[in-house]
């Protein structure tokens, strides 16, 4: 029960703001026409019900005049039930797309806000594949919470107009056993309710597990599809080292998960199908058992024979609504828990940025010129400190190259500057409505036409083609002008040197105020990283830029070197310029300490020769 609460409030969490959203009234117009048509449905059933009852009696009568109508009736109002059915799932899948459009913009926008997608990669938690989440879940969320929803619904409905039938129909023919009439109220409502009490008993011991077990394969299914994905981006590296054999040991492993887990789905399924078709089975000719003895005592007549069977297959069908459905509510309650998940994830990801849990501080600062960091302690996720700075600026116009060990936590620093790294304490002000850029090593391009490309993340139409055409000669791939309009996938299509051109002219054509390039041109010779550093000095004077790099030939492009030093647990940063000030004074200092020891020996030296002289002259 506990379990069915928590779900039930889970179910309300997501589902709820779409109705009270800007899409609200289309969603409530939507859903109560669904719901009003669902209403009808059932009423015909129920004039269906009674429609038996007539036309049997008829038939049994042999009253034709009495069968015709009853013909014409049925025609009426089964063309009533094939229009309300195909306006029902009209409607139904009218309110699905708008319903899940709704959620997947939701979703989308706080995943994509602010770096918090980044934030919960970094946390590492159980929200594994987004994508799924979004495409697949909220699709099977939004469908299968409006079919349980309305399949309820007209299971309630339909109960408490049947057993009004039923029980009329109990106390128009008593139950009949042995020759004699016994007076039990409503026993054919109870007959059918202690039946499909026994069938959802049964149901919800043998199902059980197919919740989990469906939780399970959804996330073996969506693991197992990422890693092929992984295969396709990496192709190359994987030739280049002949991993074929490893990534084919490492996917069959991988979908031998898959195998393992579908055959525990159908074990499980082949039992609770057994019990379902029998029950199913069985319920066809249990109410004839049930109301035969009446019958058979002449109580009524054929109709209410197939009346009373129809009405008792209606509540028995309405009472064992959770029987019929019971692998598609296991399949939905395991999406309800994945999509709980993600939100918890999302919310976690937002609340490392705020004041509930201790993070680095970016802040806007008017009237500042540089980037200060303050008492800035950067750390791992789990705790460990990586880089320190008690008080360092990134002086404004100014080229700084940060160097150091690798995994010192070079980038790591760039990624705190960035307001993506929230692990850590300390402060970093950035001049209000400055503009950063940072180009990794390995740029980001996303698939379709090759100016899009380059102008990301701006809109294709920000810059002309001309613009980008020169950018493109600039950085001496002219050669790619032929192929601005053509979609690719670039990260694939081009070498890294390429791309990392690519990402200079992206920045060349953003023209930040303070622009970061960590190894962003480590994959070129020495002339053409040169030659794109002049350009950036040429092409954008009036950009500060901190490169990271492990190249000696860079220092000649910066006017500043910073690098990061061991410092107990941690890495500090330190002037390089600065060390080799004291190092050029200490210096100077020993050579004047051993000046003086000299100068007593020479002026003693030049005292023994002087008297020597003396004498001999003497």
């Amino acid at each position: 029960m506990h379990n069915i609460r928590s779900t039930v409030a889970i179910v309300w969490r997501i589902a709820a703001p779409y109705f009270g959203s800007e899409d609200k009234m289309a969603g409530r117009l939507l859903l109560a026409a669904v719901i009003a048509i669902q209403l009808a449905l059932v009423a015909i059933d129920v004039l269906v019900n009674q429609w038996y009852n007539r036309f049997y009696n008829d038939l049994q009568e042999r009253i034709w005049s009495g069968f015709v109508w009853e013909l014409v009736v049925f025609t009426v109002l089964a063309s009533l039930n094939v229009v309300l059915s195909i306006y029902s799932l009209y409607l139904n899948q009218w309110l699905q797309i708008r319903w899940r459009n709704w959620m997947t913009k939701r979703y989308l926008g706080s995943w994509l806000c602010e770096a918090n997608h980044y934030r919960m990669q970094l946390k590492g938690d159980a929200a594994d594949n987004p994508d799924q989440r979004i495409s697949d879940d909220v699709n099977m969320f939004v469908e299968q919470t409006l079919g349980i929803v309305i399949g309820l619904l007209s299971s309630i409905v339909t109960l408490l107009s049947f057993v009004v039938i039923l029980w009329g129909l109990s106390a128009a023919a008593p139950l009949h056993m042995f020759g004699r009439d016994f007076a039990i109220p409503g026993y054919l409502v109870w007959g059918a309710l202690i039946y499909a009490v026994f069938g959802t008993a049964l149901t919800q011991w043998i199902g059980s597990p197919l919740v989990n077990l469906s939780f399970e394969q959804q996330r073996f299914e969506a693991d197992f599809r990422f890693n092929l994905v992984r295969v396709r981006e990496n192709a190359e590296q994987i030739a280049l080292l002949r991993g074929e054999g490893a990534e084919r040991q490492r996917l069959s492993d991988r979908f031998g998960r898959v195998i393992h887990n579908w055959y525990d789905i159908m074990s499980r399924t082949k039992r609770l199908t057994a019990f379902t078709a029998s029950y199913s089975q069985a319920a066809v000719i249990f109410p004839f058992i049930v109301a035969a003895p009446a019958y058979f005592a002449g109580k009524f007549q054929m109709g209410g024979l197939l009346q009373t069977a129809a009405a008792f297959g209606s509540v028995q069908k309405a009472l064992s609504f959770f029987i019929s459905i019971y692998r598609s509510l296991a399949e939905w309650r395991a999406v309800v828990a994945r999509l709980d998940g993600f939100e918890m994830s999302i919310a976690g990801a937002a609340r490392l940025t705020t004041t509930e849990t201790p993070s680095i501080d970016v802040v806007s600062s008017s009237g500042q010129d540089g980037i200060d960091l303050a008492q800035l302690l950067v750390k791992l996720p789990n705790g460990t400190p990586l880089v320190s700075a008690e008080s360092f600026s990134i002086r404004a116009n100014e080229r700084t190259l940060v160097t150091g060990p690798s995994g010192a936590g070079k980038s790591t620093l760039f990624r705190a500057i960035a307001g993506i790294w929230p692990f850590g304490n300390g402060s970093i002000a950035i001049p209000a409505h400055a503009t950063l850029m940072m180009l990794p090593q390995r740029p980001y391009f996303p698939i379709g036409t090759l100016k899009a490309a380059i102008v990301y993340p701006a809109a294709v139409d920000a810059f002309t083609t001309e613009r980008v055409k020169e950018i493109l000669a600039d950085v001496g791939l002219a050669k790619l002008d032929a192929q601005l309009d053509q979609e690719g996938h670039w990260n694939r299509t081009l070498s890294l040197g390429e791309q990392q051109r690519l990402g200079l002219a992206r920045a060349l054509l953003h023209a930040p105020q303070y622009l970061f390039l960590d190894e962003a041109t480590a994959s070129l010779d020495e002339p053409s990283e040169a030659a794109l550093y002049r350009l950036l000095e040429e092409k954008l004077p009036a950009t500060t830029v901190v490169s990271i790099g492990h190249r000696s030939t860079l220092e000649a492009f910066h006017q500043r070197n910073v690098v990061l030093t061991a410092n107990g647990d941690r890495f500090a940063l330190q002037n390089r310029s600065e060390d080799i000030k004291k190092a050029v004074k200490q210096t100077a200092k020993e050579a004047v300490q051993e000046a003086e020891k000299v100068v007593p020996e020479v002026s003693a030296a030049k005292a023994r020769v002087g008297g020597t002289r003396r004498k001999k002259t003497e």
